[in-house]
């Protein structure tokens, strides 16, 4: 494995670690005349910086762009990259094709992937409920940390009666928008009480989710778990936003459809910016509009 190739494994693992969205772009198919080679990889963030090599500055505009747009939808692309009227086959209405303005004219095909991180879920406690939930939704790709975290996109507070009044509260700092309380009806109003009396609102109590989870009826600590985790996963999917389109512009010089994140080169003009797939299009609208 090439160093470069490392750099892009070594990059993939850092960003995953934070949670941070990112497409790895794989080059599957080339044929000839081109610079890249089958197996070269590059990795595209969500700000359209590149690290790894996909071809030159004739490839690199289109993977960054469809780089976006996979990590923007959260789904993969196969992108033919090729001379001007590149199209795709019978069978192949999944493909993304796009002329190349090199003069090589040679064809790349280039598997792009999102790696989109899983919500953050914090859960605390460390009784069966709580334990069972971790693994279970670490299994389904959730992230898990065991305290109330900046980031969590969701707090399940399962402390089954220690301290349940101080976990609650810390949930509530957050900004959260799932928070739930395991335990009983008659236990979830005996703590909101207790925080009531703390002086926190009512807007903030109504927040709460108790009894948490699916109603199953009278359930083992996992079976708690597991309703838990439905209601979870419905949640998460009741409020996944559309994809917002991303900001494009058209190269005033060879055509191209280029990302404004990230985007190879600019120039302003008249108090009007430009975008450009290469520093060469650049340099030959500057000159033009000299």
């Amino acid at each position: 494995m090439t160093q470069r190739r490392q750099e892009v494994l070594v990059e993939a693992g850092r960003l995953a670690a934070k949670g941070e969205p990112f497409a790895l772009a794989t080059v599957v198919s080339v044929k000839r005349p081109a610079s890249a080679r089958r197996g070269d990889r590059a990795l595209v963030t969500a700000d359209g910086a590149i690290v790894g090599w996909v071809g030159g500055a004739c490839s690199e505009p289109i993977v960054v762009r469809e780089a976006l747009r996979a990590v923007s939808e959260g789904t993969p692309r196969l992108v033919r990259i090729g001379p001007e009227g590149t199209a795709a086959g019978p069978g192949e209405d999944d493909v993304v094709c796009a002329d190349s303005h090199c003069a090589s004219e040679g064809t790349v095909e280039v598997l792009v992937e999102p790696q989109l991180p899983g919500p953050l879920l914090a859960v605390v406690g460390d009784g069966p409920a709580a334990r069972t939930l971790a693994e279970l939704a670490r299994t389904v790709g959730w992230r898990v940390v065991s305290q109330p975290d900046a980031g969590a996109e969701a707090v399940v507070v399962a402390t089954m009666g220690t301290r349940d009044e101080e976990a609650l509260a810390a949930a509530l700092a957050l900004s959260a928008d799932y928070v739930a309380l395991v335990a009983s009806s008659r236990r979830a109003g005996v703590v909101l009480d207790a925080l009531r009396a703390r002086g926190i609102s009512e807007e903030e109590l109504a927040r709460v989710r108790s009894p948490a989870g699916l109603d199953l009826g009278p359930c083992t600590q996992e079976e708690i778990a597991v309703a838990v985790l439905a209601e979870l996963v419905a949640w998460r999917h009741a409020r996944t936003p559309a994809a917002e389109p991303l900001a494009e512009a058209i190269d005033p010089v060879c055509g191209m459809t280029v990302s404004i994140t990230g985007a190879a080169a600019t120039a302003e003009i008249d108090g009007v910016t430009y975008y450009f797939c290469s520093q060469h299009c650049r340099h030959s609208f500057v000159e033009a509009n000299r």
